[in-house]
């Protein structure tokens, strides 16, 4: 009979003594399970039995848990020398190299040693959960138990369920990831799983952004952190971060995997500079330039001092419009009348669209027409966008005046959607998407992507807060522009768009 994963007595035994191994060890113990370690390196698997009691211990120390609690946990950690030695344990996690073959190796030899009872999970961030268990005699015991590193800091663990994997198998492992003080969340066997695949949106798209000349590495960086959204990275800060040789890769796998999907389309940007070896922060190289592991801060470009004498805002976008006027009616004087006199610089808030098109539509000329992105409110850095024909000297004049009140600008060229509006509105279709295919429930995809990822909140609530209608129109509008069926909004966001719904609602 499966013993219940809250007894005293439940025992877990951990194969690969590695960076995750140990972590996955250390939490475990500190949950109060008995840990048995096994690496086929006796030595690595003392060397990680240390490395995880000595985290423990400083835990103690620094008052995390008491020294009383720390000095039961590291009683829990044992190494075992032979893989025969794990046949009593209740649940086995495998850490071992990311291997289809060494895995399926694994877990065929452990079928035959353990009870019928024992739980049997993969530690895999890359590999099927299918594939793996394609070769085991009893796959409904066997499940992906996904975890980050480091695997004390990053507080989620994807329970991952294969195609035969039963409830009991996945209930039981969300029971253990508890007691370890991480928070499970539950994902079907796909590709990149929940978390590497709802990430997909914040690199892909801003790799985007810059292969089309909008703006650069940190002007893309810049908005997403300061500009509304608060990101804590911009992507090209988290992919010199993680390390272009391990992140353009997973965009190629998992786009590979989802048969082309457009949504996932990598850009050859990133493999370009990958080859020549500009891999981040390791490699004192990448998006940017370090010295001593710090990044080399661009200069400040200088705030132009001329301010305009008139500006027109379009109505177009009454939100916006109301917005921008609150902003700039106590430093330039507002030309309100339906059409732009002729002294006027003339103001768009477009949602989706870029400024030519704004421009265009209402017969002003696009020399002296520029946009300004209000989606996200003008209280953080403020986006200056101008169309290819307007003048510069007009552009700095509006970059003043948006500058005036103490606000920071980034003048980026015309683009669909700015450059907020455009990665947000990808970040939330494509975590839409995920919840349609039933990958995850919509409350576990927001936890996953805020933990795994440490985005400031969920997507779908992202999502929520500017509103369905508003992702929905960004969306509709790149498409549009660009024909690419990489914008193409998921069902999931259409419904929910048209009812006024959360996009947290799920379905009966």
């Amino acid at each position: 009979m499966p013993k219940n994963p809250n007894s005293s007595d439940f025992v877990i035994g951990i194969i690969g003594a590695g960076a995750m191994g140990r972590g996955i060890a250390q939490i475990m113990a500190t949950g109060g399970m008995e840990v048995l370690l096994f690496d086929t390196s006796q030595e690595a698997a003392e060397v990680g039995k240390e490395f995880a009691e000595r985290m423990i211990l400083r835990a103690g120390e620094k008052g995390l848990m008491s020294e009383e609690e720390s000095q039961v946990a590291v009683q829990q950690l044992k190494v075992v020398a032979q893989l025969s030695d794990l046949a009593a344990t209740d649940l086995i996690i495998e850490a071992v190299i990311e291997d289809l073959d060494i895995k399926r190796e694994v877990f065929t030899s452990l079928e035959k040693i353990v009870t019928k009872d024992c739980i049997l999970a993969t530690n895999t961030s890359s590999l099927s959960v299918a594939a793996i268990a394609s070769v085991m005699k009893y796959p409904g015991r066997f499940a992906g138990f996904h975890f980050f590193n480091p695997v004390p800091l990053m507080k989620v663990v994807e329970v991952v369920s294969g195609l035969e994997t039963t409830q009991k198998t996945t209930d039981t492992l969300v029971k253990i990831a508890s007691r370890a003080g991480h928070e499970p969340v539950r994902a079907k066997d796909t590709p990149g799983f929940l978390v590497n695949h709802a990430g997909r949106g914040l690199n892909t798209e801003g790799v985007r952004i810059v292969s089309e000349g909008i703006t650069d590495f940190a002007g893309v960086d810049d908005l997403l952190r300061e500009g509304g959204p608060k990101f804590r990275m911009g992507p090209f800060e988290l992919m010199d971060t993680t390390g272009l040789d391990v992140s353009h890769p997973v965009m190629e796998s998992i786009y590979q995997q989802f048969y082309e999907e457009p949504r996932f389309r990598p850009n050859p940007l990133t493999r370009q500079r990958s080859v020549a070896g500009l891999h981040g922060r390791k490699t004192g190289r990448g998006f940017y330039n370090y010295k001593d592991n710090k990044k080399i801060m661009p200069l400040a470009g200088k705030i132009p001092g001329t301010l305009p004498e008139c500006i027109w805002i379009s109505k177009a976008e009454p939100e916006g419009y109301s917005l921008l006027l609150s902003a700039l009616s106590e430093v330039v004087e507002i030309d309100d009348g339906p059409k732009p006199s002729t002294r006027s610089l003339c103001l768009f808030t477009p949602t989706g669209a870029d400024v030519t098109s704004s421009a265009v539509s209402e017969g002003v000329e696009a020399e002296r027409s520029f946009g300004v992105d209000t989606m996200f409110g003008l209280d953080g850095r403020r986006t200056l966008m101008g169309t290819p024909v307007s003048d510069p000297d007009l552009r700095d004049m509006v970059h003043a005046a948006l500058a005036a009140t103490g606000n920071t600008v980034t003048v980026i060229n015309d683009s669909p959607g700015f450059i907020n509006q455009r990665v947000v509105a990808t970040v939330v279709n494509i975590a839409c998407d995920i919840a349609q295919q039933r990958i995850a429930n919509p409350a576990d995809i927001d936890k996953a992507v805020t933990l795994g990822l440490g985005y400031p909140i969920g997507p779908l609530s992202m999502g929520d807060d500017i509103g369905a209608r508003q992702v929905l129109k960004v969306l509709n509008a790149m498409q549009d522009f660009y024909g690419d069926p990489r914008y193409r909004a998921s069902p999931w966001l259409k419904r929910r768009a048209l009812l006024g719904v959360s996009l947290l609602t799920e379905e009966s």
